[in-house]
């Protein structure tokens, strides 16, 4: 099992964050670390501070040196593709080639703290069947443009390039590892075909979590691909008071096939709080 932790860049400062993943950076168990994708708060306070996460993420890249870095994941809805994979090719390169790169289709509009973010800041907001399937050609087209040797042209229904090319290319090779966040069929279908990382919120039934995989196990069978072949991530809340009951989430992830364990660190952070993780969650 890999662990990292997630500390979500809202209602908190730059410098409580850096102070954590330097932490992090020195702790072994602690494998990989993410922020999330929003532009607005989605808890606490709803005019509170929060961070644009590329840029951060960038800044925390180069102030790391081991942790995997990544989004948990980024909204393919704010970014077009060709930009998002110019801004993770310099996230790879400033990291040394640490990038996990995590996309999903976007906020449902159920969520109405995340549904108020794009009318704030003028984006575009389809249903969420639009949102799969432009997800899916996004995927398409930032691992071309991560790979391809000659410039390209793109006709599909949500992205259209004339003359796409990447130069530099992410250090990783043939491309940063893509996780892709969701639990919707349509969206497993997506994973199946493009992901080498699939993540899912955890915290709550376990059975209905793994019959997702499974499911997923489906789609990749029915598409020649060996379902193996893409690790099973979860993000599970961690409990500073009770650290039992986050283990015992822990050991249900595990039982249900989830080896890439992400721990969401609320904030404030008490001093030492990778340390922490390690010893209370990890280690036990």
């Amino acid at each position: 099992m890999r662990f990292g932790i997630m500390t979500a860049p809202m209602q908190v400062g730059y410098d409580e964050i850096r102070r954590v993943w330097r932490e992090a950076d020195t702790v072994p168990e602690i494998a990989h670390a993410w922020l999330f994708d929003h532009l607005m708060p989605i808890a606490g306070d709803p005019d509170g501070p929060i961070f644009e996460g590329w840029t951060l993420l960038s800044a925390l890249a180069a102030r790391t040196s081991r942790l995997r870095i990544g989004l948990l994941v980024t909204s393919n809805r704010f970014r077009p593709p060709a930009m998002l994979a110019k801004i993770a090719t310099t996230v790879d390169i400033v990291s040394g080639g640490r990038l996990d790169f995590g996309i999903g289709a976007g906020s449902r509009p159920s969520h109405p703290l995340a549904r108020r973010e794009y009318d704030a800041h003028g984006l575009p907001y389809h249903d969420q069947a639009d949102a799969v399937a432009a997800l899916a050609e996004a995927c398409t087209v930032i691992r071309r443009l991560w790979t391809a040797e000659t410039p390209f042209d793109f006709t599909g229904a949500h992205v259209r390039l004339t003359g796409a090319f990447g130069n530099p290319r992410p250090v990783q090779r043939p491309h940063p590892p893509i996780m892709i966040g969701g639990r919707a069929s349509a969206t497993l279908r997506v994973v199946a075909e493009h992901a080498n990382l699939w993540n899912i919120p955890g915290g709550g039934d376990i059975e209905d979590l793994a019959a997702r995989s499974r499911l997923l196990d489906r789609y990749c069978t029915e598409i020649g691909r060996d379902p193996a072949e893409i690790t099973r991530s979860i993000f599970l809340p961690a409990d500073y008071e009770r650290p039992g009951l986050t283990r015992g989430k822990i050991a249900e992830a595990a039982d249900a096939g989830f080896g890439h364990i992400v721990l969401g660190l609320p904030n404030p952070y008490p001093e030492g709080v990778a340390h922490w993780v390690a010893d209370e969650l990890i280690r036990r």
